[in-house]
């Protein structure tokens, strides 16, 4: 049993074409030649600036919000040195050298049209937020890696470095 629609006998009475055009609907094709005009056009391209912008400050400020889920996994993964605990601290360290590597591509999409997307300039404020999140994101994991005992803090840790002077001479007679 085989069903088929037949779209030329739908009823295109006046009922239909009453209703008003779904929001954001515009009768304007691309092609034709209806000019839009300036003062609408540059509102429009002003609030089309201004939502990029906020967006990249939301990208820019992304590392710091992950801070809390990522401070709760290193909690809970211990202190001792476990393959668990260290997967966690590797993650924590690598992501913000990988994130720091892709910036100027990861702020492509934000960057103004009248600037270049790779440049360092652009944007200048938001990519340094994003450097101080990433860098403090680093931080933690680096304390993470004192508080297991990794990183060599302590005098006890640079005994093989210490050179001991020559012994004073002792005379007993």
């Amino acid at each position: 049993m085989s069903f088929m629609l037949d779209y030329t006998s739908i009823d295109t009475s006046s009922k239909w074409k009453n209703l008003p055009p779904p929001p954001g609907f515009s009768n304007f094709s691309s092609t034709s030649n209806a000019k839009v005009p300036a003062k609408v056009s540059a509102a429009a391209a002003s609030s089309y600036a201004a939502l990029k912008e906020k967006r990249a400050w939301d990208f820019a400020i992304a590392p710091a919000k992950s801070l809390p889920m990522q401070a709760f996994m290193l909690y809970m993964s211990g202190g001792g040195v476990q393959i668990f605990s260290m997967g966690i601290v590797f993650m924590l360290l690598l992501t913000p050298f990988k994130n720091l590597a892709g910036m100027n591509e990861a702020f492509a999409p934000f960057a103004p049209t009248t600037s270049k997307a790779k440049s360092l300039s652009a944007l200048p404020l938001q990519k340094l937020a994003y450097l101080a999140c990433n860098l403090l994101t680093l931080a933690v994991g680096l304390w993470k890696c004192r508080s297991m005992g990794l990183l060599p803090t302590g005098t006890g840790d640079w005994l093989a470095f210490e050179t001991r002077g020559a012994a004073p001479e002792m005379s007993l007679f």
